[in-house]
């Protein structure tokens, strides 16, 4: 892996975790500083970044994190909605005991944070209860790119959780979908993944609000 997949990767995994916000300026010359090189791999890692769409370039702004346009973040949306709806389709077809024993401990661990108030751990906690429902779908190609989708859309789904509510709202839907799962009702486990993730209505003018205030701020 060369200098500039290795900074990718760092940078990637920090807009993911939240380290760095949406709309937040990426300014090569401090990141060439924090990391200790020149700025031609931090440029070229930039630029890897801006292909898979977490990155662009704006004028007068520079490099941000990306804060894409409502309609085609709601396209996104729509997309994985129907990504996990498949998962969650084939999860209940084919659940094992391992994988239900899996769910159910996510299930848990989610509703222990959330009892906590902690959103930040709720996130890392629904991030591993939705790859449990990947890996129990037992179709890899359609895991792999569920889990390529979800990873692109992290900075919004963690910027969703944040909205009044939404956590509780969040948690009682986990339940129903591990519910529909775990009975082997493969259209509920669908039609529930569909409208947890999809994002309609007040979630998505609250969503759109949620990147406006943090893209005026950088």
């Amino acid at each position: 892996m060369s200098r500039a997949q290795r900074l990718r990767q760092t940078i990637e995994d920090e807009i993911v975790a939240g380290r760095l916000a949406v709309g937040a300026r990426l300014d090569e010359g401090q990141l060439a500083e924090r990391f200790g090189v020149s700025r031609t791999p931090i440029r070229e890692a930039l630029l890897q970044l801006a292909v898979t769409g977490l990155v662009e370039t704006r004028t007068r702004k520079g490099t941000i994190v990306s804060a894409p346009e409502p309609q085609h973040l709601l396209a996104m949306f729509e997309t994985m909605a129907e990504l996990e709806a498949a998962c969650g389709r084939f999860a209940a077809r084919r659940l094992t005991p391992e994988d239900r024993a899996a769910l159910e401990a996510g299930l848990a661990a989610c509703e222990a944070v959330a009892s906590a108030g902690d959103t930040e751990g709720y996130y890392a906690e629904n991030h591993v209860f939705h790859a449990v429902i990947y890996r129990a779908c037992r179709n890899a190609f359609l895991a792999e790119q569920a889990r390529l989708l979800s990873r692109r859309l992290a900075p919004y789904r963690r910027l969703q959780l944040r909205t009044r509510h939404r956590l509780a709202q969040s948690l009682a839907e986990h339940a129903g979908i591990v519910a529909a799962i775990v009975g082997g009702e493969d259209v509920a486990a669908a039609e529930r993944l569909r409208a947890h993730v999809v994002v309609q209505g007040d979630r998505f003018s609250d969503l759109v609000a949620g990147l406006r205030s943090l893209s005026d701020a950088a």
